[in-house]
């Protein structure tokens, strides 16, 4: 399907890779060729998506970038450095989607018929089963624009921003890029996705800007007028041996530093959610579950919520995005220090991707722990970071970012 799928200048996949889960909707889901799409910048994107929903009423694949924060709140602002250019806001009217779920595939598309059902199918099992690079990728030293010194001094002037009320919680990241590099982004999310699979991997094309992502995290989901969140925050590594590595999990669980940012958020996402709820319907269904994944335990909340009547599914996600655990608390404060102390836009970063229904329901990742590529300037990126808090320890907030780069340095030694 990858090999079929990338032949189209846009395309994406999203694949739960069978982790269990009572929310999940699709094993894998892959749309393909673009009939219509949207670009639109920070600044009316969310009303472009609302006209572009409501003209179509179809399938809608594509993104939220991070930078739809200077669209949520006023006096918000993106000056820093992007080398992979994704606009703030993509969606694209597939020719085909294809559902995989218990073996069984569904094929189809906009006036659809069996023959054309067929011909997609026939054209997808000619292909390759394994993905293979065309040729031997190019790449370079790996950099960044925060080394340990600057990181470590940027997280103790976030504290101390904490120490004088600021803010709570600042979501603080940091990108590792390589330029002059060349890959093949299908062998890149083939490796990945065998390495850290993960609930929420996508691979997404536009053009020749790529997303490989093995993301963890949900952002935000609707089915009908129930809607769910599912931030996480706590981490830790974890441990070949079952006595160690049980033993890690339960040190997440009740790590007190680690309970305070997840429940910090969780009450970030109450408040979000409650803007466009029934009265009344904001709840926590789950609150710091751990959960294991390949390379690390997580602590994740869920936090459910039903729409009131009238809610435009825009409305949702404008008051929500970006999410909760990947900003801080107060919102928009921290937004304006993660500006002033990261040295990279995130673009598609901490954003989303995913998909609407023609019924208007939808569901999308949190973009972390993915590598972003833009061929033709050949710059490839990923971001990793963690959250500081009065108490946080500014080296192990920098072994957090290394850890959960882990998966995605094993690739290019």
């Amino acid at each position: 399907m990858l090999n079929w799928a990338n032949q189209f200048n846009i395309c994406c996949l999203l694949d739960n890779n069978n982790y269990p889960s009572a929310y999940h909707r699709f094993e894998t889901l892959l749309a393909a060729d673009a009939l219509q799409t949207l670009i639109a910048p920070a600044g009316n994107a969310f009303p472009a998506l609302e006209q572009f929903y409501s003209t179509h009423r179809d399938w809608l694949f594509g993104h939220l970038a991070y930078d739809l924060k200077n669209e949520t709140a006023p006096g918000l602002r993106s000056d820093n450095p992007d080398g992979a250019g994704f606009p703030d806001l993509h969606f694209f009217q597939p020719r085909v989607v294809i559902f995989l779920e218990n073996n069984t595939a569904r094929i189809g598309g906009l006036h659809f018929s069996h023959e054309d059902a067929m011909r997609v199918y026939q054209e997808c099992i000619r292909m390759p089963v394994t993905v293979i690079a065309p040729s031997a990728p190019r790449l370079t030293a790996l950099q960044a624009r925060l080394d340990h010194a600057r990181y470590i001094s940027a997280v103790k002037g976030l504290q101390a921003h904490i120490l004088r009320g600021d803010c709570y919680e600042v979501n603080f990241c940091r990108e590792n890029f390589m330029e002059d590099a060349s890959v093949y982004p299908p062998a890149l999310f083939s490796q990945l996705n065998t390495l850290s699979p993960a609930p929420f991997a996508a691979y997404y094309r536009l053009q020749d800007r790529y997303l490989i992502s093995s993301s963890p995290e949900r952002y935000l989901q609707k089915t009908g007028r129930r809607v769910i969140s599912q931030p996480i925050k706590g981490t830790s590594k974890k441990d070949a041996d079952p006595a160690r590595d049980q033993a890690l999990q339960e040190a997440l669980r009740s790590n007190p530093k680690e309970r305070a940012e997840n429940i910090m958020v969780v009450d970030l996402v109450r408040n979000d959610l409650s803007h466009t709820a029934l009265r009344g319907s904001v709840h926590v269904k789950e609150l710091c579950g751990i959960y294991s994944f390949a390379q690390v335990h997580q602590m994740i909340s869920t936090v459910a919520a039903e729409t009131a009547p009238g809610t435009r599914l825009t409305d949702i996600l404008k008051h929500t995005f970006p999410m909760g655990s990947m900003t801080g608390a107060p919102k928009i404060r921290v937004m304006q220090l993660i500006e002033e102390y990261e040295q990279s836009r995130r673009g598609l970063y901490s954003g989303a991707v995913g998909y609407i229904t023609p019924e208007g329901d939808f569901d999308f990742n949190v973009v972390i722990r993915s590598i972003i590529y833009n061929a033709t300037r050949q710059y490839l990126s990923f971001q990793t970071g963690s959250a500081v808090t009065f108490y946080s320890d500014p080296e192990l907030e920098w072994e957090e970012c290394l850890l959960k780069a882990a998966a995605m340095v094993r690739l290019f030694e």
